[in-house]
């Protein structure tokens, strides 16, 4: 338990800390990006969207070994904590920076992306509350903006992204995201100690790569439905089987 204390009480571990629950909040955008991308995949036989069939995935995922929705219940568990603990922490590393100005967790040594590293507390914060409306507007409907109606995902989404105020703001969240991203994910490299001058320009771009992927694969959803390129749910097409003659 003191080994605990020190560790979390120490620079070092408190920057390690930061990257570790920064990689698990980074492998959760990535998967859901790719499930928000399942808007993109039309319908199943029955007529139900494939981002729809995804969604009911994820709150079955074990039965009937485990009760109806506890993964998934148990994955937001670890998100939320990871999430909290990663701002505490990062809370607590600025203020030692500003005090004693030790080496700032998430030092980028290049000009290109200052603004990315300037922002990161502003982007932070933004990122958390819009954390926290995404929430109350999507999963709980909380907040209304068209129809809403649990489970029926793709129309819910729909909805929402038809109306430009909403999809214009989700898109400039995005930026802030893809920011967020390109400094983070340069920071959780060197404090895993993988910077090194051979590499660097490639982790650099890898990134870079990373930031944009994210960004854009976020706001692909929105976009499509913006301009109305994707249907509304009642006009999806049922994807073809892959296993008919």
């Amino acid at each position: 338990m003191a080994g605990l204390r020190n560790f979390w009480g120490s620079l070092v571990g408190k920057k390690l800390i930061v990257a570790f629950t920064g990689l698990i909040l980074l492998l959760y955008l990535v998967g859901h990006m790719a499930g928000n991308l399942k808007s993109l995949l039309g319908a199943d036989p029955s007529g139900v969207p494939a981002i729809d069939v995804y969604a009911k995935f994820l709150r079955t995922i074990g039965e009937p070994l485990v009760p109806y929705g506890a993964i998934l219940w148990a994955a937001r568990a670890v998100l939320l904590t990871s999430l909290l603990v990663h701002v505490v922490v990062v809370l607590q590393l600025t203020v030692a920076n500003r005090s004693a100005r030790p080496i700032s967790y998430a030092q980028y040594r290049t000009r290109a992306s200052s603004l990315a590293a300037k922002s990161m507390m502003v982007s932070g914060i933004a990122i958390l509350v819009f954390v926290v409306l995404h929430i109350l507007h999507l999963t709980t409907g909380t907040i209304r903006v068209g129809a809403f109606e649990h489970g029926t995902v793709y129309a819910n989404v729909y909805h929402s992204f038809r109306n430009p105020v909403v999809s214009l703001l989700y898109l400039a969240m995005m930026l802030v995201v893809g920011l967020h991203v390109l400094h983070g994910g340069w920071s959780l490299f060197q404090t895993w100690g993988l910077d090194n001058p051979n590499r660097n320009q490639f982790l650099r771009r890898t990134a870079v790569i990373l930031a944009m992927a994210i960004a854009l694969g976020f706001s692909l959803v929105p976009l499509l439905f913006m301009f109305g390129i994707l249907p509304e749910p009642a006009a999806l097409v049922a994807v073809p089987s892959r296993t008919g003659g």
